[in-house]
């Protein structure tokens, strides 16, 4: 019998230097994509997605993430009083259910992999959902949600991927294919962050990631990788051939708002996409052609 994913885990304790001077007090998981921070739009991807538990890792500095998620009582009481009920109900929506949000600390920057590693006993021995915020999709079916109902069928653990441009691979951890059906690639191995003429393809992992417990034993070995930092694809490495592992070429669009000019494209791409907006939008574009 297949395991429900109940549980996310949302690595957000990173410094956002290529923000910077904008993350010096705000973290980058904050940054509005239109008028919702990055770090809302995984969540709600999450809540589609049908997760229930939701677990930030987060470090210094990073409270705002926290204020977030809570009851805000002095903004709820004002904009009742000035009768601003459509604005009072986009933040209500924004707070998950008492007891569902959990947090805790990764003391050091080592890596995305021992930011994962720092939930393993919020997970227990579970299948988990990692987001990262930094990926943000534009997609008619969340990709999260793509991804729980392709696993709900295959089971084993799964990672959304796309096709990249070779010269690009060395920024990313690179999927060894084997069969491919459909929107499914078998995932035979893993490389990070490949030289592009060592690639094994240019099917890219994207971050999202549906993931058994057992990875957090390879990742508790604390063994360093690329860069000097604990790898989650090097651990996910490790657990292939302990059942089946695919990526997920998921249906939507993907922007890396880790970086400004996908930031900047996202904020466009996502104003196009609102009927409120997409009219006006167009028309500033132009001064811009």
């Amino acid at each position: 019998m297949i395991q429900r994913v109940r549980k996310a885990i949302f690595p957000v304790g990173g410094l956002g230097t290529r923000f910077l001077p904008a993350t010096k007090s705000m973290p980058k998981e904050m940054l509005p994509v239109v008028d919702k921070p990055l770090i809302q739009y995984a969540v709600e991807e999450a809540r589609a997605a049908g997760i229930e538990e939701f677990i930030f890792v987060t470090g210094r500095g990073k409270s705002a993430i926290e204020d977030h998620f809570d009851h805000s009582y002095e903004l709820a009481a004002t904009l009742n009083e000035r009768g601003k009920q459509k604005e009072l109900q986009a933040i209500r929506e924004t707070l998950p259910e008492p007891g569902q949000v959990a947090y805790t600390r990764q003391q050091e920057p080592l890596g995305l992999g021992h930011a994962v590693w720092c939930a393993r006993h919020m997970v227990m021995n579970e299948p988990v959902a990692v987001l990262l915020a930094d990926d943000l999709i534009l997609a008619e079916v969340p990709c999260l949600k793509q991804m729980v109902e392709a696993y709900e069928r295959l089971g084993g653990n799964m990672v959304a991927v796309m096709d990249v441009p070779r010269p690009q691979t060395a920024a990313y951890g690179v999927v060894a294919p084997g069969r491919r059906d459909g929107r499914l690639v078998e995932v035979k191995g893993l490389v990070e962050k490949p030289k592009p003429e060592a690639a094994p393809s240019t099917y890219a992992v994207i971050g999202r990631y549906i993931l058994q417990p057992r990875v957090f034993e390879h990742l508790g070995r604390l063994e360093r990788g690329a860069g000097n930092e604990i790898q989650l694809t090097d651990a996910m490495a490790r657990i292939i051939g302990d059942g089946p592992f695919h990526g997920y070429d998921f249906a939507g669009r993907r922007f890396d708002c880790g970086t400004r000019v996908g930031f900047l494209e996202a904020n466009v791409a996502f104003a196009l996409g609102r009927p409120d907006m997409r009219d006006r939008v167009k028309e500033f574009l132009k001064n811009y052609a």
